[in-house]
């Protein structure tokens, strides 16, 4: 696939860089399969195997693509230490605990965090302002925030 001396195939991996790029800088979003299926598939496209049209083709990028998958989440299985169980959060179980307000919070704005057990959330106040340092204590949560009032 070309067009007047230039491929598709830089496109394509162009675009995988950029899923990469991003990855690297924002760890977490697991794009680093796409991007490098991508990059790969750019590759083919520049030795001329089309994998768009031809069984080869398409056999090629599946297997590439499983190739790829599996050796990402085998490098992040490694990356993880193997003590370290991942653990989850129900916005509910939130209610009642306590901690320290980093960044003060109003109740006009969710520009207030808070440091809930280790953890880094965003906070609104039930009522004023409430400033950076004083203790908390999580009364609701709202989509992605926590409410909190100060701990008198």
């Amino acid at each position: 696939m070309a067009v007047e001396g230039f491929s598709y195939g830089w496109l394509v991996i162009l675009a995988g860089t950029f899923l990469i790029a991003f990855e690297v800088f924002s760890p977490g979003f697991f794009l680093l399969v796409p991007g490098t299926v991508l990059i790969i598939i750019g590759m083919l496209l520049l030795l001329g195997i089309d994998i768009f049209s031809t069984n080869i083709g398409i056999f090629a990028g599946v297997g590439i693509a499983i190739v790829a998958a599996l050796g990402t989440v085998f490098v992040y299985s490694r990356m993880t230490p193997p003590d370290q169980k991942p653990y989850t959060i129900s916005m509910d179980s939130l209610i009642g605990k306590e901690g320290v307000l980093t960044t003060a919070a109003d109740d006009q704005s969710l520009d207030g965090k808070a440091t809930i057990e280790g953890q880094v959330w965003s906070a609104k106040s039930s009522r004023g302002t409430i400033p950076a340092g004083t203790r908390i204590r999580i009364i609701s949560s709202k989509g992605v925030h926590i409410v909190v009032e100060e701990i008198l």
